[in-house]
């Protein structure tokens, strides 16, 4: 009788499977991008949450970048086997314009991600649904500069010193940060870590950024990562404030800023190191220098040989 439960049991996750499983590839990579950026919002805005809701007691600035840093690696190990783990449409376009994904995958890359963040900044809201009426008495407040506000757990906003130039630039020098740091982990010619310890490497890289340009405005280096969550607190009770602060004249930044900086980034690593490897020979070039070596007299044996030991060279 137990046999026979099992099989069916079995019988029930194999056909769910099969119901399951999706054909296209680049839907795979959507669902992957979405999960990825999900898991980006829920641990890396829960780190801040936990700041903001305990007043500092629960934990502190440091943790937070603690937990942004590990937000990134999780979220890449999650999507990376399937889309790379971009989790951030700055990311995915400098990625296009280095040719390195195709350009009509773009659209649903970035729709994947900011539907992501969207998605995890509901989730979180719910987690801590109680902890904020508790916090600010129901009344939703967005700018930092009260004590009461909770906004700033789902978005960045500036310091009341920082100008939106300054806002602007520090952006886009903290994105071209992240962008040369992920080209040269990535970039197989250069120093590159075994496959498996790049994200990990990545989240360290996001949690240096967050120690050294954090103080500005949070180093939100990611669109999504933004703008998902600012259009989230605007429906569930924060109104027009996240788009309205300073004017409207602070919400763009986050989303213009990383973008102009991963191409800034991008351009920088390979004009001083993406584009300055020297040639490497392939196994055919060496192949084509063999053969106009080779003698007329020479047999098709001892040519194979010493195509094979040319290979081998080229492998060393």
């Amino acid at each position: 009788m137990y046999r026979l439960d099992m099989t069916v049991v079995l019988n029930v996750l194999s056909q769910m499977s099969r119901w399951t499983r999706v054909e296209s590839t680049l839907a795979r990579e959507a669902l992957a991008e979405f999960l990825g950026s999900f898991i980006l919002i829920m641990i890396g805005n829960g780190s801040i949450a936990e700041v903001v809701l305990s007043s500092g007691k629960a934990n502190n600035f440091f943790s937070t970048n603690i937990g942004y840093g590990l937000a990134v690696m999780f979220g890449i190990y999650v999507a990376g086997g399937v889309s790379g783990g971009h989790i951030n449409p700055a990311v995915s376009l400098a990625w296009c314009c280095l040719g390195r994904l195709q350009w009509r995958r773009l659209p649903t890359y970035v729709l994947a991600q900011y539907l992501g963040c969207l998605c995890g900044s509901a989730i979180l809201f719910a987690i801590y649904h109680d902890a904020l009426d508790a916090f600010d008495g129901g009344f939703r407040v967005t700018d930092p500069i009260y004590g009461n506000a909770t906004a700033q757990i789902w978005a960045s906003y500036p310091q009341p010193h920082v100008t939106w130039q300054n806002g602007l630039v520090d952006q886009i020098f903290a994105t071209s940060f992240l962008m040369i740091g992920i080209l040269a982990v990535c970039d197989e010619k250069n120093l590159r870590p075994p496959k498996g310890a790049i994200p990990a490497i990545i989240g360290l890289l996001v949690m240096v950024i967050g120690m050294s340009y954090g103080f500005n405005c949070g180093y939100p280096i990611n669109p999504a990562r933004d703008l998902s969550p600012r259009i989230f607190t605007a429906m569930a009770g924060w109104g027009s404030a996240p788009f309205s602060h300073r004017d409207y004249n602070w919400f763009w930044v986050p989303v213009v800023g990383p973008h102009i900086g991963a191409l800034l980034g991008a351009l920088i690593y390979q004009f001083f190191i993406g584009n300055n490897w020297g040639h490497s020979v392939t196994f055919r070039e060496q192949v084509l220098i063999v053969e106009t070596m080779v003698p007329p007299e020479m047999d098709a044996g001892d040519f194979v040989k010493t195509a094979t030991i040319t290979k081998e060279t080229c492998n060393m």
